[in-house]
């Protein structure tokens, strides 16, 4: 699974420097889908999130704790500083943090892949779920990035990996969620105790559990649920 992650995380993460890299300097400032966040808040998480999931890639390889981010506000306050660069300097970041995090993920040892870890909001993973992470973030922004791409357009780039971003999601929601089953017409994933089928596309479904849409556009006994992410 790693090696098609990382095959697959690169393929993404090519995408995003085409469509960066193509983006006049007057984007930058324009809004994102994302409230309060322009292209250059955006293109900026991107590349710290990718800095951030290099630091659990070497808690897992060490065992030495390494959060994602800083303590406090450090995570906000690096965003909202970095979208005040200039575009070419922001494209290079993010070209730069990705190329390094698949560096590293390319000389992670065996073992390291299996190691627990926490994520952000301190959920339990292992360095196998960061790669999860990393194409969940690449697929879901670029969408948000309004910059040509629907999330149906974005999903299609997942390809067989929808199935362990969606699982992920699930499995790494802070909160409780309520019990149902959830299928996109291929695959079928079951939300704590499963139950009644909600059904949509692999978009509308994604869209539903990041809060992206309102499962308006689902089939089934659609459950209230607040964003996944």
């Amino acid at each position: 699974m790693n090696a098609t992650a990382v095959d697959r995380i690169r393929e993404l993460h090519e995408e995003w420097e085409r469509v960066a890299r193509d983006l006049p300097a007057e984007a930058f400032g324009a809004p994102s889908a994302l409230p309060g966040w322009t292209r250059a808040h955006l293109l900026t998480h991107l590349a710290r999130n990718a800095d951030g999931l290099g630091n659990l890639l070497t808690w897992a390889e060490t065992g030495v704790e390494h959060p994602m981010y800083g303590p406090g506000t450090a995570r906000d306050d690096d965003i909202e500083a970095g979208a005040r660069r200039g575009g070419e300097e922001i494209v290079a970041d993010v070209v730069t943090s990705g190329r390094a995090l698949l560096d590293q993920a390319v000389r992670l040892p065996a073992q390291a892949w299996s190691a627990p870890v926490r994520a952000r909001l301190g959920q339990p993973i292992t360095g196998a779920d960061v790669l999860t992470m990393r194409l969940a973030e690449t697929t879901i922004h670029l969408a948000d990035l309004a910059a040509g791409h629907d999330l149906a357009a974005a999903v299609a780039l997942l390809g067989d990996h929808l199935d362990d971003v969606v699982a992920n999601l699930i499995r790494m929601c802070p909160r409780p969620l309520p019990s149902f089953r959830l299928g996109d017409g291929v695959r079928t994933w079951t939300v704590g105790e499963g139950g009644d089928l909600v059904t949509g596309t692999p978009a509308t479904v994604l869209a539903w559990l990041t809060g992206r849409g309102d499962g308006a556009e689902l089939s089934g006994p659609v459950p209230e649920l607040a964003s996944l992410i």
